[in-house]
């Protein structure tokens, strides 16, 4: 992955990856090329979906604060 990509991207990216491992008709050494680009998308896929969810934090807690200023 030279550049970074979305989360919908990689997430594709990994269901191509799990239909070759899963069909059988790979080298091995191809199985664990694909293996290696799976970790590096699924750690694309961690990355996006904690920045998202800090976004959100960050959202709830400027919500909760409009609602409830005392607090």
């Amino acid at each position: 992955m030279k550049q970074e990509i979305s989360y919908e991207e990689a997430s594709k990216k990994l269901d191509e990856i799990l239909e070759k491992l899963e069909s059988g008709c790979i080298s091995l050494n191809e199985s664990v090329k694909l293996f290696e680009e799976a970790e590096k998308l699924l750690s694309i896929c961690a990355k996006n979906l904690n920045e998202a969810k800090g976004k959100i934090l960050v959202i709830k807690n400027n919500i909760a604060t409009i609602f409830n200023p005392e607090n």
